[in-house]
């Protein structure tokens, strides 16, 4: 039925069917017989439940009136014979001299420092899989799109026709010259974690694996305020992450480096609990976060019994209720896997009703976006033109964003999900993507942190008043590298000039 509605010479009958994707990080997991073949609960069960996105509405928004999803447009004015005369030959030679004497030039003369590189080899798309990179186009420019919309920064998809993870590699370290910043997307466990780390090491300017990080950050400032409204601190609890693709291993990291315990955190993987010592389907990243409390095979379900912490970044139906009446009272869940999470929060508050719970999803309340992340620790990292994004960054990035669901909650959002619970507690734990505040508070830390840390090459003087004049970057199509060259105060004297 689906291939009836592609237009003609679209149909693939080929085309894999979707699969689930942990958080928008993928990666193997536990999962019992029970849970793989028990179905999604029945669609009159699931609240606010939007409809749902047929082929033909897909394909139609991503054709029509101009295929693809952006365009590019001139920020100087090319009406006349003088204009084009300073916009290329001779008067663009003035500028290519003046960087070829001081490389940081390019950050005053070109749109290099509001300019990101979403590259991907397309190797792990979405719920997809190994679809290779013209395939992963769509997503990547979805992407770049949302780094425009949330943040004002400026993004290239890059779709980069190299499966082997060292032709990637020495291909993505030489664009350098053309970008502020690198965000990596979509690429295979674990040569994502290889990838990152050689080009991290490779190129003067950061590198972002958002799969693994952004949804980290999101999931450590989710389970700040989780565990505070359950009055749990993080030195004492125990924590079962289930997936141990990038995702799983990144969010683990995190929330250890805030002050969870090693020795109380256990990561499944489709093996079961990850242990020192285990013989089979190990590599140096899991290895990394082997534990040494468990020294035998072990399941998902044996592992929660009375983890106060259940985090899935695996697949629909991993957890069930064996699962969940294992863990200690008052858990805290996060069912991450997109589009249908580990267990729906209506089946989990049936069996564990003391339970705060968390999903992938915008159709309940507490979604793990990564979007509430990316768009805005680049912001923050191109302006303050930092060298790389460090944990001290990331650590900055998910407390401010914590910090914000304490607060009061403007009054667009109120307007925009009126049946929600917008008092900070069990239904509402993480601001939602489209919270103003996020441009205003996130980049505002990001550059504190970067500051604090070294790796800012021009330092933000006053973080708060550079947080007010973030947002109003966001809406202003045509000031397109205000922050990055002569910092957000710009705005107003380019606005005065008609930009």
């Amino acid at each position: 039925q689906a291939l009836e509605q592609l237009p003609p010479g679209r149909r693939s009958p080929s085309r894999p069917p979707p699969r689930n994707r942990g958080a928008m990080g993928g990666g193997a997991s536990a999962q019992s017989p029970a849970a793989k073949d028990a179905p999604p609960p029945a669609a009159s069960s699931i609240p606010n439940k939007p409809p749902a996105i047929g082929t033909k509405p897909a394909l139609t928004y991503h054709e029509s009136p101009n295929p693809g999803k952006f365009v590019i447009t001139p920020t100087k004015p090319m009406a006349t014979q003088a204009d084009l005369a300073l916009a290329y030959s001779p008067g663009v030679a003035e500028p290519c001299l003046a960087i070829k004497e001081n490389p940081d030039d390019a950050y005053a003369y070109t749109n290099k420092g509001n300019m990101v590189a979403c590259i991907s080899n397309g190797t792990a798309v979405l719920g997809i899989g190994n679809i290779g990179a013209l395939a992963s186009k769509p997503v990547m420019e979805g992407k770049s799109v949302l780094f425009k919309k949330f943040a004002g920064v400026n993004c290239i998809d890059l779709c980069v026709d190299c499966p082997d993870k060292d032709d990637f590699i020495n291909t993505v370290k030489n664009l350098a010259p053309s970008f502020g910043a690198v965000n990596l997307e979509d690429i295979k466990g674990p040569d994502c974690f290889y990838v990152e780390e050689r080009l991290k090491e490779l190129m003067p300017i950061p590198v972002f694996h958002d799969d693994q990080h952004g949804t980290a950050i999101v999931c450590l400032a989710g389970l700040m305020n989780a565990l505070e409204i359950a009055k749990k601190e993080f030195a004492d609890i125990k924590i079962v992450c289930n997936g141990a693709g990038a995702a799983g291993i990144a969010c683990m990291k995190l929330i250890q480096a805030h002050g969870a315990k090693k020795e109380n955190c256990l990561v499944c993987d489709t093996g079961g609990v990850i242990y020192v010592g285990r013989p089979k389907g190990m590599n140096a990243f899991k290895e990394s976060l082997a534990t040494t409390s468990v020294t035998e095979d072990t399941t998902l379900e044996q592992a929660c019994a009375n983890a106060d912490v259940l985090i899935g970044v695996s697949s629909a139906g991993a957890f069930t209720e064996a699962c969940l009446k294992a863990l200690a009272p008052n858990p805290v869940i996060f069912a991450m896997a997109n589009p249908e999470p580990e267990i729906r929060p209506e089946l989990a508050k049936q069996y564990r009703p003391d339970c705060i719970i968390a999903t992938g999803r915008s159709d309940y309340p507490n979604q793990i976006n990564n979007v509430m992340i990316f768009p805005f620790i680049f912001r923050g990292a191109l302006d303050c033109r930092a060298s790389q994004i460090t944990e001290e960054m990331k650590m900055a990035a998910a407390k401010a964003l914590a910090g914000i669901a304490k607060q009061p909650v403007p009054d667009s959002v109120k307007a925009a999900m009126s049946s929600r619970d917008w008092n900070f507690g069990p239904d509402y734990i993480i601001p939602t993507p489209f919270d103003p505040r996020l441009i205003r508070v996130l980049p505002s830390a990001v550059v504190k942190a970067a500051a604090e840390c070294g790796v800012a090459k021009r330092p933000v003087q006053d973080a708060e008043k550079y947080g007010e004049e973030c947002a109003t970057l966001v809406g202003a199509p045509a000031v397109e590298r205000l922050a990055a060259t002569q910092g957000p105060a710009s705005v107003g004297a380019a606005r005065s000039q008609g930009m």
